[in-house]
């Protein structure tokens, strides 16, 4: 899956990405970066929104997920179960938003979790940043579960 693809995957399926100019820079299997502009993301201060910035954070930690799943082949779906957000210093531009799976022996043990229970669980980091220098950071608990068949 490259980078059109899953922007176009992101756009169709999760709406509210395209209503916040959510673009895809780099989606392959060592990481996630996505890139969003200040117009619609604006709060009353000329800032980034922490909802916004908390939802872009999220969206890269589960298009990792998305994209490693998909290049392993594994039917799933893919949900947040929880996350921390910490917001470092207000974001007055374009942001990114940038993860990656550094930790190898997780992603195996999830694999091996869900082949066998068809429900598995993983921790995901996510950082913001502006202008190359890091504005926030993301950690994320998500679940795997078996697609219910129609």
């Amino acid at each position: 899956m490259n980078r059109r693809e899953l922007e176009q995957y992101l756009h169709e399926h999760i709406p509210l990405s395209r209503a916040m100019g959510v673009e895809v820079m780099k989606a392959d299997w060592n990481g996630v970066t996505l890139r969003a502009p200040l117009a619609p993301n604006i709060n009353h201060r000329e800032t980034v929104f922490g909802g916004s910035a908390s939802a872009v954070a999220i969206l890269a930690a589960w298009a990792i997920l998305y994209v490693r799943l998909h290049q392993e082949h594994v039917r799933c779906r893919l949900v947040i179960q929880r996350n921390t957000m910490t917001y470092e210093r207000p974001i007055a531009s374009t942001f990114e938003a940038s993860s990656t799976i550094q930790d190898s022996p997780a992603w195996e043990k999830f694999l091996r979790t869900f082949a066998r229970k068809n429900l598995a669980r993983i921790s995901i980091a996510a950082t913001l940043s502006c202008h190359e220098e890091q504005v926030g950071k993301f950690e994320g608990d998500f679940v795997a579960l078996t697609m219910k068949q129609d």
